[in-house]
């Protein structure tokens, strides 16, 4: 008897989600308003994390690699312009003042 097959043969995706440019965090997505600009928002699971590490706009801060966290990028933007942020970050981001503050041995980058 061989062992029953949990995934669905067939592995092709729909033509209309091929293009997206955060098709590949998987996760679910969304469309948010901010700065009046409408915003591409795709959660990421810690899985999922390919392994590198980004800077979080929101309090300059690394998030490691396999840390569950929110990719952003406006609506007309390329791929240039996904930004990786905490998700406490991301929520709090209306709250937060105009220049972040680095500590003395902070990276610049």
């Amino acid at each position: 008897m061989s062992p029953r097959r949990n995934r669905p043969k067939g592995g092709d995706k729909s033509p209309a989600t091929a293009g997206d440019p955060g098709d590949r965090y998987g996760g679910f997505g969304s469309t948010e308003s901010w700065q009046g600009e409408e915003w591409s928002v795709r959660h990421v699971a810690g899985a999922s994390a390919e392994g590198k590490r980004y800077r979080c706009p929101g309090c300059d801060q690394e998030i490691p690699s396999s840390v569950p966290h929110v990719v952003a990028w406006p609506e007309h933007g390329g791929v240039d312009d996904r930004r990786h942020w905490h998700k406490a970050c991301w929520n709090a981001k209306d709250r937060r003042t105009s220049r972040v503050r680095r500590s003395r041995n902070a990276p610049r980058y």
